[in-house]
């Protein structure tokens, strides 16, 4: 009650200083023109329509990608099918995706609504998928087993907690246990809309276990992606209307410490990080507007960052990817596999280039 108390005194506010509507316009990027950066080697890929909003690529060149994703206010091509994931072989000359099937007698697959995923490869090489759910625009996550060769996933379990109310992105440290985002504080549209409009930064990060959920980290202007290193002692969160990257010291309690931020000019949606250098790799929206309020007319664009020695005080930030969204519309992933790059899209297709 006193947050919407706040946010009622601050409605209020906002009819008399007009500067919210400058502001507004900033943190989404309202005027940005994007510089076209070109790729020489890049198809589409075929069979992806209707978004590619996340994707993993596990070490041996297979890649998840979720696809399908209804989000409020976010344009869909493919409004009235459920969500699916996908999977592609990046070690095939030209790799194709194949729909995986989804096995477990107490998964409703019609309310299927894929977002953000994650995978964790247990001492067996058991692969686990984690894939945030939104089913009649709640949040859950899922819980699923690669079968590899059934090309299936078999449902374990949904989880859910208080504390996961707007989830967006997850990345796994465990079968059961992750780290999630959460994009708003709000869960009802009209309250979330004011959120983003005032920028009030209330959204956050949380660390869930079957015997422990907590806050780990808040203050966030729309969390969005989130990734670990390689050798699991950092936790990277994008902020999205920030226009942000943190990196964070993750303890053994699981406990977050703040480190560093790095600034951009565009709004950085999901991480990938190579397990091999280390590297950052973000699907960027260049002018936030655009993918939010879609024109086919002036579509949104795609920018992909790659952020190498993010640990050091100089970090190299290098745009590998830009786009007006004649190509690519609205990018929200990036990940490389062996000189390769995939990029995916919140509604949109998915570009794959030779670098």
């Amino acid at each position: 009650m006193a947050k919407l108390l706040v946010l009622t005194i601050l409605g209020v506010g906002l009819a008399l200083f007009r500067d919210h509507r400058s502001s507004y316009q900033t943190r989404m990027a309202a005027f940005r023109e994007i510089k076209p950066v070109e790729l020489p080697n890049c198809k589409l890929v075929k069979g992806i329509e209707a978004g590619s909003e996340d994707l993993e690529i596990l070490r041996n060149g297979l890649a998840f990608i979720s696809s399908g994703l209804k989000y409020p206010q976010i344009k869909s091509f493919e409004s009235n099918e459920p969500g699916k994931i996908l999977l592609m072989d990046l070690n095939e000359e030209e790799p194709t995706v194949l729909v995986l099937k989804i096995k477990g007698s107490n998964f409703d697959l019609s309310s299927f609504n894929p977002h953000g995923i994650s995978t964790f490869t247990d001492e067996d090489n058991t692969v686990y998928l984690l894939v945030v759910n939104h089913p009649y625009l709640k949040s859950t996550v899922e819980l699923f087993k690669f079968q590899e060769e059934e090309k299936s996933l078999l449902h374990l379990k949904t989880i859910k907690h208080q504390l996961l109310p707007n989830v967006n992105d997850i990345v796994a440290v465990g079968p059961e246990h992750f780290y999630a985002t959460n994009d708003h504080y709000f869960v009802d549209p009209y309250l979330r809309s004011w959120e983003i409009y005032l920028g009030l930064a209330w959204s956050n990060v949380v660390y869930y276990s079957p015997n422990e959920v907590r806050v780990v980290a808040d203050g966030f202007d729309f969390a969005n992606g989130i990734n670990v290193s390689p050798d699991g002692k950092y936790v990277y969160v994008a902020e999205l209307l920030a226009h942000k990257i943190h990196v964070y010291e993750k303890h053994a309690n699981w406990t977050l410490t703040p480190l560093k931020s790095l600034d951009f000019d565009t709004l950085v949606d999901n991480i990938s990080v190579d397990p091999v250098t280390g590297d950052l790799w973000i699907g960027c929206h260049p002018n936030g507007m655009k993918i939010f309020f879609y024109d086919p007319e002036n579509p949104p664009g795609s920018e992909v960052l790659r952020i190498q020695n993010i640990l050091t005080e100089e970090p190299k930030v290098t745009v590998v990817y830009a786009e007006n969204g004649t190509v690519l519309q609205g990018s929200s992933v990036a990940s490389v596999y062996k000189g390769k790059l995939l990029t995916g899209t919140v509604f949109h297709k998915a570009l794959y280039c030779k670098l």
